[in-house]
């Protein structure tokens, strides 16, 4: 653990076991971030964390972020340059991603070039990952969490 202190990575809080809880606890510091609270405001997270896990809070609808996606239709989603975008797939079709529009993002062409094949957290790293904005984190936490919960009750994966 002092490792990772040592590198700049925190560690979710022990009461975050499973998967699903992961998803949960990296949606908590997004509401976190949105809410103008940053990502060290454990206090706050961990209310979030807690009311999305037990169900007395939801995440956003995929209305709001596509909402936000067309406030900067000509700016790409990681690196804010503007001009020629293409459609990016969050969660990459060679991994298993669906070719829907929740899992979909504009992007520059280098951004898209230089993310290739990667899973979102794979490409930005471990040590960047609290950098990730908003709308690409909040439309992979929620195709994960649906993946992993269609997966979950599924008897043909």
């Amino acid at each position: 653990m002092l490792h990772n202190i040592e590198q700049g990575i925190s560690l979710p809080p022990p009461v975050v076991k499973t998967i699903r809880d992961e998803i949960y606890w990296q949606y908590a510091k997004l509401i976190s971030k949105s809410a103008g609270f940053g990502i060290n405001q454990r206090a706050f997270q961990m209310e979030r964390f807690l009311a999305l896990r037990d169900g007395r809070i939801h995440w956003s609808s995929t209305i709001r972020e596509w909402v936000k996606e067309h406030e900067k239709p000509d700016e790409c989603i990681y690196c804010e340059v503007k001009g020629d975008l293409t459609v990016e797939h969050i969660l990459p079709q060679c991994c298993r991603g669906p070719d829907t529009p929740d899992n979909a993002i504009k992007v520059c062409k280098k951004c898209n070039s230089s993310k290739g094949g990667k899973r979102l957290y794979e490409w930005i790293g471990i040590k960047n990952k609290d950098k990730i904005p908003r709308i690409a984190e909040g439309k992979y936490l929620k195709l994960l969490y649906e993946l992993h919960e269609k997966k979950r009750y599924s008897t043909y994966y």
